[in-house]
């Protein structure tokens, strides 16, 4: 049995920052949560992880589709921080998404909502959209909205390292039990 590989994509980076809101950049806190989600998985899981971008650059959105394409990713987990006068956590799969998709978005789902529900933050819910990245990746993938940047009380938690490291927790749980990961044999410290 092959190892699966999973790409996880920080949203935004270099010259496009994201959104931004009581000091922090959507650039930095998503790629602090994905560094952080390829940690769990490889100390816990027998998988393989790749990350779109490992510092601040721009990496376009095409790229990044193809990123995973030309690597046979099983599997595409797009990291966001959402921005715009709401609070809590919502996660996206293609307008068209199949059972597959749908049923690994909500693996990932229970355990984000979850870890989040936990902290006092609102689960908004399984959503579609026509995003570039999930459009044109071939593989099961989702786009998840972590918090609201631009909301005190998110923010508050965006900047708590410890929450930061529990959600990539929950990130990690979910996607290998979207995966069905098998247990690492031997776990890396």
């Amino acid at each position: 049995m092959t190892t699966k590989l999973v790409v996880i994509d920080p949203g935004h980076g270099g010259h496009d920052p994201g959104a931004t809101g009581n000091g922090l950049r959507e650039c930095d806190v998503t790629l602090t949560i994905a560094r952080r989600v390829r940690s769990a998985l490889l100390r816990d899981f027998d998988v393989q992880v790749k990350l779109t971008r490992n510092s601040d650059v721009f990496v376009g959105l095409d790229e990044r589709a193809q990123f995973a394409n030309e690597r046979g990713a099983a599997y595409f987990v797009a990291v966001h921080v959402n921005s715009g006068g709401g609070s809590g956590y919502e996660d996206y799969v293609h307008d068209n998404a199949g059972s597959l998709t749908r049923d690994r978005r909500d693996a990932l789902h229970r355990q984000v909502a979850t870890f989040m529900e936990a902290h006092g933050m609102h689960d908004r819910g399984r959503k579609t959209a026509n995003f570039a990245v999930l459009r044109e990746t071939e593989m099961p993938a989702v786009l998840t909205e972590n918090l609201f940047i631009d909301r005190a009380g998110d923010a508050r938690l965006l900047k708590d390292a410890a929450f930061l490291r529990g959600l990539a927790e929950a990130h990690a749980r979910g996607i290998a039990a979207a995966l069905s990961l098998p247990r690492a044999l031997t776990p890396v410290a």
